[in-house]
């Protein structure tokens, strides 16, 4: 009864380490965020689900213990990072690019008629290219397999925080894509998208200098 308390106890802490990192802004909540304004909810859940779908190939490899094979091969590691940075840098000029251009143009630079396929893939390809998920997920895989655990509960862990990406996603695509939002939008959206090249643009460098 003790170890089942312990372990229920670690899966709940691993739930809550997730969430705080999921529902906290970084680069995929900002992009949703931005999206969901300017281009609607359909667009944005689509991202999002190419967001989720990264997330849960990060989560795979973590589980299945792939994670540590990339640490033991940094080539790879450093190889994933580099595009993560470039990708990310990338994003902070176009999000810059918009925020000095007249007009009404987003940060995004999508269309309502944008092909469902290419958000998808946008999603996918910006948590695919942020090292940070991989070990992210090497966390809250290592909280959930304690020494009493093993790994009885990894599989819970990773359905769990599966999960509670996609209400945090999702949520952030149904609530920014409101018309109080997109009022709210272009209001500020000269201010977001130059807030968008900072996010982006720190994110990029601090990946591509870090020494981990």
């Amino acid at each position: 009864m003790i170890a089942s308390t312990f372990l229920t106890a670690d899966v709940l802490f691993a739930y809550s380490a997730y969430f705080v990192g999921t529902a906290s802004p970084g680069p995929s909540n900002l992009a949703i965020m931005s999206l969901a304004m300017s281009a609607g909810r359909r667009s944005a859940l689509i991202f999002a689900l190419g967001v989720v779908s990264g997330s849960f190939f990060w989560a795979l490899l973590a589980s299945l213990g792939l994670s540590a094979v990339l640490a033991t091969y940094s080539q790879c590691l450093v190889a994933i990072k580099i595009a993560g940075g470039l990708y990310l840098l990338w994003l902070g000029f176009k999000s810059a690019r918009s925020a000095f251009a007249p007009g009404k143009l987003p940060a995004s630079e999508a269309r309502e008629d944008e092909p469902l396929r290419r958000l998808y893939l946008r999603g996918l390809l910006l948590h695919l290219t942020n090292p940070k998920a991989i070990l992210v997920w090497m966390s809250i895989v290592s909280l959930a397999m304690s020494t009493a655990s093993g790994t009885s509960h990894t599989a819970p862990v990773v359905l769990g925080c599966m999960c509670i990406g996609v209400s945090v996603f999702s949520s952030y695509a149904v609530l920014f894509s409101t018309a109080s939002a997109r009022r709210v939008y272009m209001a500020i959206r000269r201010w977001l998208d130059g807030s968008l090249a900072i996010m982006f643009g720190f994110a990029g460098l601090k990946i591509l200098t870090s020494k981990s």
